[in-house]
């Protein structure tokens, strides 16, 4: 198998279900004591999210940018990044390196393509559901995307970095989440993405009203095949 890098750490509540779920991905697969090839860039989430709120997103691109070539150096033939929200910086590291990145969006709109779903309702950051990096290749693929209204993103944003960042899993969010879905249902979508790598944490296939669409666990999946792909028959 290829090594794949990975760029994490942002933040490493979630980087940890990556690491377990490619490797036992790759077990199911292989059998045996069998696991993955990965080598990993884990960041200080710290400063990366006061940069975030700050705006400064040109250094937050050269920041990764800097770590995908240490990645590629070290041996990675190709990158995954374990957030929703820096692919914002996608096409920065993307253009720093001779390496394919896995983008976390087209394994989702795969899975909500073959579920048949057309109108989508979308969680994650503010970052990721305000702006259009994220919502614009969704729509590009022909999905509706809905969003909450203003203070249900607001107060999915601040369980996001407030808690489950910080591995903090509160049953009052999880009813918060709940009635911001239940009117995302109302406005009439069809299923959710959990558009952020942390909030698989929260929620589960029965806390929802919707079928949820886990990029966490999509990416990972997907992360997967493209190991075996360069596995010897």
């Amino acid at each position: 198998m290829r090594y794949l890098g990975l760029l994490g750490g942002m933040s490493w509540e979630s980087t940890l279900h990556y690491y377990q779920q490619i490797n036992e991905g790759v077990r199911e697969r292989l059998g045996g004591l069998h696991s993955a090839p990965l080598l990993l860039h884990s960041v200080d989430f710290a400063p990366v999210a006061a940069r975030q709120r700050a705006g400064d997103w040109d250094a937050l691109g050269a920041q990764l940018a800097a770590a995908a070539q240490g990645l590629q150096r070290a041996g990675a033939a190709g990158l995954l990044l374990c957030t929703n929200t820096m692919h914002k910086l996608a096409p920065a590291i993307e253009a720093a390196v001779d390496l394919p990145l896995l983008h976390i969006a087209d394994p989702t709109i795969a899975a909500l393509q073959a579920a048949g779903v057309q109108r989508v309702g979308l969680l994650g950051t503010r970052f990721t559901m305000d702006e259009a990096f994220y919502r614009d290749r969704l729509a590009a693929a022909g999905l509706q995307v809905l969003l909450p209204d203003k203070a249900g993103r607001a107060e999915v944003h601040r369980v996001i970095f407030d808690e489950l960042c910080q591995g903090k899993v509160l049953a009052a969010s999880r009813t918060a989440y709940q009635q911001v879905i239940a009117a995302m249902q109302a406005a009439g979508a069809e299923a959710v993405i959990l558009g952020c790598t942390e909030i698989g944490m929260l929620l589960g296939a029965d806390d929802s009203p919707l079928p949820l669409f886990d990029t966490t666990a999509l990416h990972a999946a997907a992360a997967v095949d493209w190991l075996l792909a360069g596995a010897p028959a």
